[in-house]
């Protein structure tokens, strides 16, 4: 089983891509050396951006491509967006395309597509990947309003499949406006309220903010040690 973490949203734009690039510095900070793994993109950033945030968040090692070796063009669930361009996406390679990242580094950040349930391929989901992996999931959420109960749904879907869950983290991911901290209508306190939330209701999970635009979360999360908790032999 690799040691490592599987990375993975409530929803769409929850901050997945930002998240796992700080946790890949930190690895880099801890002296290990670090794999970065998407195994599949669509959409507008499918095609260099994500990748590269990754790529050169992992020390620019091997190829933006072996970061993520099935990209398609239209933002919809890949399977459809492959559809469109005459493809489909490759399952076996889901799975076998970390092995570069498996043979060259001491842990593995995996992202995955959308949130725990959405389809990585016609038959698939990112909670499959997961469990095949032997990956614990990381849950982010982009601490919007309704943060606490995305949260505790992907939580509670995690544990029905089986998927252990390392940590929670709530990425802001509505900047600043200028309102005060003192306003529990600004998004940074939105944000922080729902981790404080989420931390007294998930008792020993680490849950941690990521406010918009900062390179850690608060509190410092220790992500080797997180990375080093294996998910299971799962059956996808």
């Amino acid at each position: 089983m690799p040691r490592g973490l599987f990375i993975t949203g409530t929803d769409t734009d929850a901050g997945k891509t930002f998240l796992a690039a700080a946790i890949l510095r930190a690895m880099i900070d801890a002296g290990l050396t670090p794999g970065a793994y998407k195994p599949v993109a669509s959409g507008s950033g499918s095609h260099d951006g994500d990748a590269r945030v990754l790529w050169e968040a992992a020390g620019r090692r091997l190829d933006p491509g072996v970061v993520c070796p099935q990209r398609f063009r239209a933002a919809l669930a890949p399977h459809h967006a492959a559809r469109l361009e005459g493809r489909v996406v490759d399952e076996t390679l889901l799975e076998e395309g970390l092995a570069p990242w498996l043979s060259s580094s001491d842990v593995v950040v995996v992202e995955g597509a959308g949130g725990l349930f959405s389809p990585l391929s016609e038959h698939l989901l990112n909670v499959d990947l997961a469990l095949r992996l032997g990956l614990p999931a990381v849950i982010v959420d982009g601490g919007r309003l309704g943060c606490v109960g995305r949260v505790l749904a992907a939580r509670a879907a995690a544990a029905a499949r089986g998927l252990p869950v390392a940590a929670v983290v709530v990425s802001q991911s509505v900047g600043d406006d200028g309102r005060l901290l003192s306003d529990p209508t600004a998004p940074r306190r939105i944000a922080a309220d729902g981790a404080a939330e989420l931390q007294a209701r998930l008792g020993d999970l680490p849950v941690a903010l990521l406010p918009h635009g900062a390179g850690t979360t608060q509190p410092a999360l220790d992500w080797p040690a997180l990375a080093g908790r294996s998910g299971g032999a799962g059956q996808g």
